[in-house]
């Protein structure tokens, strides 16, 4: 259960992509978060103005006493900007953890399948963390996990290098990158849109193994990637979707995100 309103103060704050800030918290009387788990943060103006928007959870639970989140800053947000310009040692006032549908820890069953898209991969990270707590089990059951993240650019790829390195000490371990408008030189990788073939290609292998899968990003994403992996073979029982930007119709339980 989610507890009240406390302030809570920043200890980091670096960019992990281009219009994305990594912002880490301190927080009174802190508990783990489930991966996919968010907090709600709440800003008030010297006229008693507030403005309340949920950001996922970046950080894995095994992480003590903070919080990482991953920001984007939106143009024109009412909170994006003003979190983008905190220092360490400001303080802002957040309640949480939040939520129980988006969530995965490594006591579930089967492989683990994740799609994000541009800031939708904050979510997943902290699932992968998790996983990476937990690595030496996680390879003595010889589960997989599979991260298909599709980005614009490699300006705005989150946590590459973390990435990178998660891949290189995890033999059960795919990382999958599609570029939707420009490919680093050299790219041999995809250079599109999520589509059926792609998804067909990076998890038709494990979609009858009753893989939980995870997809976040924002709304046409989210909804284009559900229905395609139910087209793959998925069931779409085991479909998490945590989508922002507007409403409409998405296959599985979901969290709806705002975020500005």
């Amino acid at each position: 259960m989610a507890k009240g309103w406390r302030i809570a103060t920043l200890e980091e704050a670096s960019m992990v992509a281009k219009g994305i800030k990594s912002l880490t918290f301190s927080l009174p009387d802190w508990e783990p978060s489930v991966p996919g788990q968010h907090y709600d943060i709440r800003l008030t103006a010297e006229d008693g103005y507030q403005a309340e928007r949920s950001y996922s959870v970046a950080s894995a639970p095994e992480r003590k006493g903070v919080v990482e989140f991953g920001i984007e800053l939106l143009e024109n947000g009412e909170v994006s900007p003003y979190l983008f310009s905190l220092k360490p040692g400001d303080q802002v006032e957040m309640r949480g953890p939040i939520g129980g549908s988006f969530i995965w820890n490594t006591d579930m069953p089967g492989p683990l399948c994740l799609v994000g898209g541009g800031s939708g991969m904050v979510p997943l990270m902290a699932m992968l963390r998790h996983r990476q707590e937990h690595l030496a089990d996680e390879i003595k059951k010889g589960r997989h996990a599979v991260f298909l993240a599709s980005v614009k650019d490699q300006d705005h790829l989150l946590y590459y290098d973390e990435l990178r390195a998660i891949s290189a000490a995890d033999p059960n371990f795919t990382l999958v990158i599609t570029f939707t408008q420009s490919a680093p030189p050299n790219w041999d990788g995809f250079r599109r849109r999520i589509d059926h073939a792609m998804l067909q290609n990076v998890f038709g292998g494990i979609a009858g193994d009753m893989p939980m899968v995870y997809v976040c990003g924002p709304t046409p994403f989210a909804e284009n990637a559900a229905s395609n992996l139910v087209e793959v073979g998925f069931n779409p029982h085991a479909i998490r979707i945590e989508r922002f930007g507007g409403g409409g119709t998405v296959v599985g339980p979901e969290i709806k995100e705002e975020r500005s």
